[in-house]
């Protein structure tokens, strides 16, 4: 566990989580999620909603790191709105900063297509998964990532995505892989990360989510009571070390 209060200290910079839900209650709830889970204070945890407008400057130098939650749009997407176009475009910019200066960064669901589309690989729909509970496998290079410790080979992740990585990134190195999506979670230069699955999930927030987003496709209609019954009962919450972890490992002091 992270020291709480290091990440809670005034003198640390804040982190940065970019969301892009449409829904007030969703990216509320998810604000609180990252927070909670990460083991960051809620203030501490810089929230910017691109869906409510871009922001024409943005500092990597201000946080001691970004994350990235999902949302509604897919890399993959045939038709895209005008906000999607400018949010893509928008992310290109700041991912390619990332990259470059391979700051903190980590991405669930929707960062897998941002990150794995910004290190020039491809994402398709051929490894979609509906809402429900995987078991997730590290494999050799995640089981001494330092993200990852703490977690056993083998662990539980809540999963609902339409798309997935399809090739990954030349110089990226794959954490975790999964049965019916191979790329579950990698990592490009030592501090850029993207999951597939939700680490900042449990069952409670799991089935909140399921109810706001119960019309869009993530799951068969009566599919969710069994999910968030396999969120109960399988160790999920134990996914959210990795939060805990990057937390732990980014937290930077101001200068």
């Amino acid at each position: 566990m992270p020291d709480p209060a290091v990440i809670r200290a005034d003198s640390t910079k804040p982190f940065l989580l970019l969301s892009t839900r449409g829904e007030d209650v969703a990216a509320h709830a998810e604000h609180l999620s990252f927070a909670g889970t990460a083991g960051i204070a809620p203030a501490k945890l810089h929230q910017i909603r691109l869906e409510k407008g871009l922001p024409s400057a943005l500092s990597l130098d201000d946080y001691s790191g970004i994350i990235v939650g999902g949302g509604p749009f897919n890399s993959s997407d045939e038709i895209k709105s005008g906000l999607q176009k400018r949010v893509e475009s928008w992310f290109d910019d700041v991912l390619a900063e990332v990259l470059d200066r391979d700051f903190p960064f980590l991405g669930a669901c929707y960062g897998v297509g941002l990150l794995g589309m910004a290190g020039s690989g491809s994402v398709s729909r051929r490894h979609g998964e509906e809402a429900d509970v995987i078991t997730i496998k590290k494999t050799a290079e995640g089981t001494v990532d330092p993200i990852l410790e703490g977690l056993p080979t083998t662990f539980h992740g809540i999963v609902g995505h339409k798309e997935a990585i399809d090739q990954l990134p030349a110089d990226a190195t794959l954490l975790a892989t999964g049965d019916n999506c191979p790329v579950q979670m990698f990592r490009i230069g030592a501090n850029a990360y993207a999951t597939q699955f939700h680490p900042e999930l449990d069952a409670d927030t799991f089935a909140q989510r399921l109810r706001i987003y119960s019309n869009q496709g993530y799951y068969q209609p009566g599919s969710d009571s069994a999910a968030v019954e396999a969120a109960r009962r399988l160790d999920v919450k134990r996914s959210g070390q990795i939060l805990r972890n990057f937390a732990r490992i980014h937290v930077a002091r101001r200068v």
